[in-house]
């Protein structure tokens, strides 16, 4: 897959979970967070008032970190097609 397509790609799933109308698993929510934030390079803390999502969040972003830009992109891509398209 070309970049141009892959940037594509991910920015629709992005669109598509945005607008997603229906409740995302807490398990699938933490993944796309996660593999969001390193497509983007944003490792900034989670800003969430509650302990322990921040937590939460904090260590999917660790389970997360070594894997490079495209492949997050990738794995965002690929969650949202397995777990929510199919599912729509």
């Amino acid at each position: 897959m070309n970049k141009k397509k892959l940037h594509t790609d991910f920015q629709e799933a992005v669109e598509f979970v945005n607008t997603y109308e229906f409740p995302i698993p807490a398990d699938i929510l933490l993944k796309l967070y996660a593999y969001y934030k390193v497509a983007n390079k944003n490792y900034n803390n989670p800003g969430s008032k509650t302990p322990l999502i921040n937590a939460f969040k904090a260590n999917a972003l660790i389970q997360a970190q070594n894997i490079s830009i495209e492949d997050a992109m990738k794995a965002y891509v690929g969650l949202v097609d397995k777990e929510l398209r199919s599912n729509s």
